[in-house]
């Protein structure tokens, strides 16, 4: 691993999958593909613990059209000063749709946070369409298989962060065993992308007006 140095921009830790903030001692460590990727100083980067986000991240190739009667759903969340007031929303071609906000919280946050609210409210077959792969991530790379097994600690022996988040979508993701996640380049001309990017800004700004 190269020498450590001080994070100048808040970003996410590939090894742990938990946000790096301004100042955090960071390393360069090698990943799958011969990339580059950042991660907190004292994480642990050995190949078989990089189930927390060092594997590159999903690429826009083509999804395969899910089975019939699955139910698509477009999520995202927004946030402004991160943290700050932020919103999520969720949506369906079929036009239900909701959005929410939070006075004070994080775009990591209102990510999990839409992908939760639209498992909780839609039943039957689905398929969470969403551009963050925070959230894709942990359930297309089992995450959080090793967050239970560790007791919701991560890979560096820390409190996996957004806990309070993540138990429910998880359980509710196990307990149902009908539930997939896709991603999608955010900003790429989806127009359900968009739609959902759109519902949670306003939300967000909502928020942010009190």
């Amino acid at each position: 691993m190269s020498p450590t140095i001080s994070a100048k921009y808040p970003s996410t830790c590939t090894a742990c999958g938990e946000p790096v903030a301004v100042g955090e001692r960071i390393s360069s460590a090698g990943a799958p593909g011969g990339r580059s990727r950042w991660v907190h100083e004292g994480c642990d980067t050995s190949p078989a613990l990089f189930e927390d986000g060092a594997a590159p991240a999903p690429q826009p190739t083509p999804a395969p059209a899910p089975p019939e009667g699955t139910t698509e759903v477009w999520t995202d969340g927004a946030c402004s000063g991160n943290p700050g007031p932020g919103g999520w929303a969720w949506a369906v071609p079929d036009g239900r749709q909701a959005a929410g906000a939070a006075a004070r919280t994080t775009n990591q946050r209102m990510e999990i946070q839409a992908a939760l609210e639209a498992v909780r409210a839609l039943e039957g077959p689905l398929v969470v369409v969403s551009d963050s792969t925070y959230v894709v991530n942990c359930f297309r790379d089992g995450w959080w298989r090793g967050w239970e097994a560790r007791g919701w600690t991560n890979s560096a022996k820390k409190p996996v962060a957004n806990r309070d988040l993540w138990e429910p979508l998880v359980n509710l993701v196990r307990d149902r065993g009908d539930v997939g996640f896709r991603w999608v380049k955010g900003h790429s001309g989806d127009v359900m992308n968009d739609l959902v990017d759109r519902l949670a800004v306003e939300a967000s700004r909502a928020a942010a007006l009190g």
